[in-house]
Order: C-alpha cells, then structure tokens, then sequence
C-alpha cells in the first residue's frame, strides 16, 4: 500500500534522511524506531508531503505521490498525526474532530455526526461537548487520532501517540490502535515505548542516524545487535551477551 524507495532528506550540510526504504501492507501495523534524532518523523514528512525529498520515491496506493502537498495526499487516504498535539483549544472535542470531516464532508451537520460517531469509537464519547483545551495529555493523544480517521484514511501515521502516557493509558490505547486496524485502517507508527510496539506490529523497521538499519518481526528486530548498539551504545549487544552467558 505504501512504499517508501532510496528516499533523502537534506536540512543544509545535515542528512537527516539517507536512502531510506520501507514497505507497509494493506491491512497491516508497522512500526518504524529508532533512538531520538534517528530521522523518523522527518521520514513520515517526506512521505506525507510536508518536507519534500531530495531524492527517491514515495508511492503509495500504486500511485506516486513524491512531492505531492500534504492535502493532495490526504485527500488520496495517507494522513498523519503529530508528536506535539494542538487542538483548537476553544473549540469543543466534537468540533476539533470535525475539522477533519471536513475533508471530505463539507455539510457542517455532517461532518459534526461523522465526529461524534469517530469519538465514541475512541472511547471519547462522554468527552464530546467538553473544551479541548480541558483535555488531559492522554486525552489530547486520542483526540489527535480521532481528527485524523475523521478523515476517512486508507492509511494513517501514527507519530508518538503514547509519548508521555502512564502505563495504564498505554494499556487503554494499544487495543484502540488495533481496533483502528481491524475497522479497515493500515497503521504506521513512531514508537518508543518497545512493549507496545511488540503487542502491535507485525513488522518493525528501525532509522539510525539517518538509515534504516534493521527490518523484520519485532522479535527478530529485538536480537539484532545493531539495533541494541543504536540505542545502548557501542560495545553494549557484547556486553550484553557476556552477562547472559
């Protein structure tokens, strides 16, 4: 469904992205990690149109879409969610979800059912008519999911949505994420907190300066002592293993 192919991404001398590929099948949950300043959400960007890249392809519904503004490609099914959450903080939950509806349903009353209907999927019924900007960190992580699938995606990327969540509301929103699949939605997330992107993906790509340097199921990905050294350090998948021996 999309495929990222050799893409690059440059801010100046910085390389921020270098000849980075990955695929995500419809109907699937990847994962895409790595360390900070490893270049994810810079490749979620040039996959979704807010950064163009310097070099490769983006194609995705067997379309290529490289270069492409962010609202041609949302219209085509590809949205994204944001690491730093902004609500209309004025405007009720019921409302900020609209906003996304809108997309695609310009009538207001419409748009404002679509809403309602895409919260209480989300767990955020009882939240409906309450001001946004009242919400809790965890509450304003959903409502920023619930305005993107109001925009009725193919595929939608995830960036961070558990980032400052306790384990309880880490608890609450990996079955919402999984329930986001299975209503006919593929996920692609950033993701650091490793027990729920092992209980979600079915396969797991990992950036590292820049480079994708490990693929596959979250458990081959786990073993690899290259993705242990890009979090831990040079030197720690042996030292590692010298301790399990």
């Amino acid at each position: 469904m999309l495929e990222a192919r050799n893409v690059t991404k440059r801010f100046g001398g910085l390389v921020a992205v270098s000849n980075a590929s990955l695929e995500v099948a419809a109907g699937s949950i990847v994962a895409l990690i790595g360390p900070n300043g490893a270049g994810k959400t810079t490749l979620f960007a040039a996959m979704t149109g807010f950064h163009k890249p310097d070099s490769g392809s983006v194609t995705f519904d067997g379309a290529d879409i490289t270069g492409l503004q962010p609202h041609e490609i949302a219209r085509r099914g590809l949205v994204r969610t944001f690491q730093i959450v902004q609500p209309f903080g004025a405007l009720s939950v019921r409302e900020n979800i609209a906003v996304g509806a809108h997309l695609r349903e310009p009538n207001r009353a419409a748009a404002l059912a679509r809403a309602g209907e895409i919260a209480i999927r989300l767990g955020m019924g009882n939240m409906l008519d309450q001001p946004a900007a009242t919400l809790t960190v965890a509450g304003r992580k959903r409502l920023e999911v619930a305005r993107a699938l109001a925009t009725s995606p193919k595929l939608i990327l995830l960036d961070e949505v558990m980032a400052g969540l306790n384990p309880t509301e880490i608890d609450e929103i990996v079955p919402i994420i999984r329930a986001v699949r299975d209503a006919g939605t593929t996920v692609l997330l950033i993701e650091h907190v490793m027990r729920a992107v092992m209980r979600l993906s079915e396969r797991v790509y990992v950036l590292n300066q820049g480079r994708m340097i490990a693929e596959g199921t979250p458990q081959e990905v786990a073993a690899r002592p290259e993705v242990v050294e890009a979090y831990l350090g040079h030197g720690a998948a042996q030292r590692i293993a010298s301790v399990s021996a």
